[in-house]
């Protein structure tokens, strides 16, 4: 095992002190669920400080990456679509499918 030099150490310390001292902060500002209904269902801005908004995710949202070939002129079409709307080429394709998918239900 390499050896680590005394920053190396202290930087590794350091960054474990800042995770456990967020861990702490989160800890300290829990509340209740029911307390986080209330306040959201009034429009408080206090909601903000119990929540960790970076690290949030939406239940039943996960995303998996998928790779898709496409012949180039029905690439250049989604491009030429996806401009006119104004989004990106991803956000298009996604739109499409999702349109396409609830017409069909």
């Amino acid at each position: 095992m390499k050896k680590q030099s005394a920053s190396s150490r202290s930087a590794v310390q350091g960054r474990a002190k800042d995770a456990s001292t967020s861990a702490e902060g989160r800890r300290r500002n829990a509340i209740p669920a029911e307390k986080v209904d209330e306040l959201f269902d009034s429009g408080s801005d206090e909601i903000d400080k119990h929540l960790d908004w970076e690290n949030a995710q939406r239940p039943g949202r996960e995303v998996q990456r998928v790779n898709v070939d496409f012949p180039v002129d029905l690439l250049r079409a989604i491009d030429r679509e996806a401009k006119r709307i104004g989004v990106t080429r991803q956000a298009f394709i996604k739109l499409r499918l999702a349109d396409t998918l609830a017409s069909s239900r």
